[in-house]
Formats: C-alpha cells, sequence, structure tokens
C-alpha cells in the first residue's frame, strides 16, 4: 500500500476521529508546527553530546506524540493518551537541575555558542510557535489546560538544555 491516499487533494485533511478538515485549520496547524517541534528535536539530539540530554529529548519526542494526537482529534472521547501532571513535573524537574547547574541566571543571551545549544534553541522557538498556535485553537475549540501547560513548560525546558550546553555565556548588549 502507498503513503498517498489522493484524500486530501482538494486541501482537506482527515483528523485522529475521522473528521475532515482544511489543511490550514488551526487545529492542523497546531499539530503540525508539534510535529515540526518533534523533528527538529530529532535533528539536535544529533548534536548533542550529553547521553543524560539525548535521553531527556527522546522522552520528549515520545510525549509529543501524545501532544499531537490529542491536538489531532476533536472528539475528546476519542483520546487515548493525555498528557498529565506528572509530565509537567517531569519537565521542571529537568529545568530546576540544569538551572541549578549554571547558577540560574539572569539576563538574555545571543543563543547558540555552539551546534548543540543553537540547535535546541530553535526548537524552543519552533515550540513557542506551537504554544501561540495552540493558543488560537483554544479561542476556538477545546484544548485540554494541562496540555497547554506542557508545551509551555517544554519550551522552558529546551531553554534550560540549551543555555546548559552554550560554550560561553554572550549577554546582549542593547547599546551596541
Amino acid at each position: 500500500m502507498g503513503i498517498y491516499t489522493k484524500t486530501g487533494d482538494k486541501g482537506t485533511t482527515s483528523l485522529f476521529d475521522n473528521q475532515r478538515v482544511y489543511k490550514d485549520d488551526i487545529r492542523v496547524e497546531s499539530y503540525g508546527t508539534i510535529d515540526e517541534l518533534g523533528s527538529f528535536i530529532g535533528l539536535a539530539k544529533n548534536y548533542v553530546e550529553e547521553d543524560e540530554i539525548k535521553e531527556i529529548l527522546f522522552k520528549i519526542q515520545n510525549k509529543l506524540f501524545v501532544v499531537a494526537s490529542n491536538l489531532a482529534t476533536m472528539d475528546q472521547n476519542k483520546i487515548k493518551y493525555r498528557v498529565k501532571e506528572d509530565d509537567i513535573d517531569y519537565l521542571e524537574n529537568i529545568i530546576d537541575i540544569y538551572m541549578d547547574k549554571i547558577n540560574n541566571p539572569t539576563g538574555f543571551i545571543i543563543p547558540g555558542t555552539n551546534k548543540q545549544s543553537a540547535h535546541l534553541h530553535v526548537a524552543r522557538t519552533i515550540c513557542r510557535r506551537a504554544e501561540r498556535r495552540i493558543i488560537s485553537l483554544s479561542k476556538e475549540e477545546y484544548v485540554d489546560e494541562t496540555l497547554i501547560k506542557y508545551v509551555n513548560r517544554l519550551s522552558d525546558c529546551l531553554y534550560a538544555l540549551a543555555r546548559y550546553l552554550e560554550d560561553k555565556e554572550e549577554k546582549v548588549n542593547y547599546e551596541g
């Protein structure tokens, strides 16, 4: 069987609960951006040297499939797996560990003093975009608040990991 179905040739796609929507629907945009994030984290993993961080990123990628499947399902009764408070606690723990390792710095830095941190900073910005798309969706349709909270915390987690992996801190100089 081929991967093409031809059912989307007229600009629509099928959600997990078999409802059809236009491909530019905010719901599709939301889970599509989560898909982009998961793929970019996969790219970033190839530059990360620490096995512990690679494992964290792998777990995040896996959880993003839960996030995307929730966003790709209108009928809440058909959602099999959900984001839980434990998932948020996991991210918060990572944030605390890695920010403590760099003494909880404040202020903006110029991101990307090496490839591993640069890729994670891009992942962070994709995550922020996904969050914006999800908020837009939540204004029109129900979105689980725990999922929104998870994506928000995930961008913080990616920031903490990226900041930890920076070779040096290049603080923003607003005057020049």
